[in-house]
């Protein structure tokens, strides 16, 4: 994205570098994306009339910006993909990339579902500004670690690193933690191990909230990486021996200097009334599986409000419950797509209307997603076989991964 800073820096963008150059923005965005040692002479002479600089000025200056962002060092282990989450597109990412860049166009993107942050982060190249909404706590922790561009310490988030990963007993916290999860998705000892290391970042006054959301994000993935669970929380695998593996391990925040990033935690319904964008983005819940419940230990960790726990996965009183897991699924999406100020929708969902298990049927029909879709726009509809990951009980065969795409007002 070497390009892009440079235009921002300069008060400018893609878009305006196409109109100035006549250099088609599909072309410019590629160039954004290709290695700054294969640029040639045609594209320098079309950014430096872009910015209104000599050539070999706007090539010294290119020079030393990457000098800067070969500095940006991965911090940690973890990349913004490592998690394992119910509903992920990592193995879709590129077919859903390419159909949005071939359908679609715009300098703004709302990610209205953001679920683990991957469509966002695959975007990052080809926008100016994104919107960033989950309602789950921990997601939205993980996209202040992630994406937001304010400052941090390298250096006090690897000290905290070695001082969380020297931890034998807990000195601090209360046994919370252990006393509700040890044994369970956890060993004993680590499950210690995790309290203390979250009783200690609360207690730390003198970090940045951009510091705080890093090392809570760094928790929940080198929990999640060592939980004894199948991949959610709904419950726990039992007649195994849990073995102390617990290492502390820092997320790697991404460089979003020259983007303009949002973050928020609200009804989707409710945000849309208040936000516009060029391109929509909507992956919502498909089935009755509720994610705050399915993630409840993550959002445990996030929180640090220790509510009573209950029920053999050890849960707390049901919050943040979604209408898109309920009957009321199709009136919420068409309120949704109604009150969208946008230029273009593009909505994902797939077809497991005839699961065996009643949570993995869907609760939107296609016929009902695109009712609501041609209420607003023209419509386009792609299809791609897709095998997903399920508990056992989920036997679907010809499954398929659907993307809609509305041009608005067409």
């Amino acid at each position: 994205m070497l390009l892009e800073t440079y235009l921002k820096n300069n008060n400018t963008n893609i878009r305006q570098m196409h109109i100035v150059s006549g250099i088609p923005e599909t072309t410019v965005r590629g160039i954004n994306k290709r290695d700054f040692s294969k640029w040639s002479v045609t594209h320098f002479d079309a950014i430096a009339r872009t910015v209104g600089k000599e050539r070999h000025v706007v090539m010294q200056e290119l020079e030393a910006l990457k000098e800067q962002a070969d500095n940006f060092a991965p911090l940690g282990r973890y990349n913004l993909e490592n998690r394992r989450y119910i509903g992920n597109k990592n193995k879709l990412l590129n077919w859903i990339s390419d159909l949005i860049d071939a359908h679609t166009e715009g300098n703004s993107f709302f990610d209205v579902f953001a679920g683990t942050g991957v469509v966002s982060k695959e975007m990052l190249g080809k926008y100016d500004s994104f919107i960033m909404n989950d309602f789950l706590f921990s997601n939205n922790i993980i996209y202040k670690a992630f994406f937001s561009n304010d400052s941090f310490d390298s250096n006090k988030l690897l000290s905290r690193q070695e001082e969380f990963n020297r931890i034998i007993t807990n000195k601090e916290d209360d046994d919370y933690f252990s006393d509700n999860f040890g044994g369970k998705f956890f060993s004993v000892h680590d499950a210690k191990v995790i309290g203390e290391i979250r009783t200690r970042i609360e207690k730390d006054k003198s970090l940045t909230e951009k510091e705080r959301a890093i090392l809570i994000a760094s928790l929940i993935y080198s929990s999640d990486k060592i939980a004894n669970t199948v991949g959610h929380y709904d419950a726990y695998r039992k007649k195994v021996q849990i073995a102390d593996r617990f290492k502390f391990e820092l997320v790697n925040p991404l460089d979003t200097s020259s983007k303009d990033i949002q973050i928020f935690r609200e009804d989707s319904n409710e945000l849309v009334r208040k936000i516009s964008a060029d391109v929509a983005f909507i992956d919502p819940p498909y089935n009755s599986r509720q994610y705050s419940r399915f993630y409840h230990v993550l959002e445990g960790i996030a929180k640090w409000d220790k509510p009573e726990l209950g029920g053999v996965a050890m849960k707390p009183p049901a919050e943040n419950m979604s209408d898109y897991s309920r009957s009321s699924a199709p009136k919420v999406f068409d309120d949704l797509i109604q009150n969208l100020d946008v230029k273009y929708i593009v909505v994902t969902y797939n077809n497991t209307y005839k699961s065996k298990s009643s949570s993995s049927k869907n609760k939107i029909t296609h016929d009902e997603i695109l009712e609501s879709l041609n209420k607003v726009g023209k419509t386009k509809s792609f299809e791609m076989p897709f095998q997903f990951f399920n508990a056992g009980k989920t036997d679907l065969k010809d499954h398929k991964e659907f993307v809609f795409i509305t041009e608005v007002g067409k």
